[in-house]
């Protein structure tokens, strides 16, 4: 009995650091900027590959004209912080 109130406890204990490294989605109104911010420079993605992250958004899988593939990082307000070549 008491093996199981304490593997209850460690759970309960846990599950707010589990819920907090849950990653949120980028909300429809982000989705949409992005969507457009791409576009402008002839890019295209599946918005369900658009991650959130702490300090912004990590787009994986962008195809551009003219450049093939590539991963893009954003800052919290959408400007470029990165861009990988795959």
């Amino acid at each position: 009995m008491k093996k199981l109130m304490t593997s209850a406890l460690c759970l309960t204990l846990a599950a707010p650091v589990f819920a907090a490294s849950h990653e949120e989605e980028a909300s429809e109104e982000v989705v949409a900027q992005i969507m457009a911010l791409l576009a402008e420079q002839q890019c295209e993605m599946d918005p369900d590959d658009i991650e959130v992250e702490e300090d912004g958004y990590d787009l994986d899988d962008v195809i551009c004209a003219g450049s093939g593939q590539q991963d893009i990082k954003l800052d919290l307000d959408l400007n470029e912080v990165s861009r990988r070549q795959e």
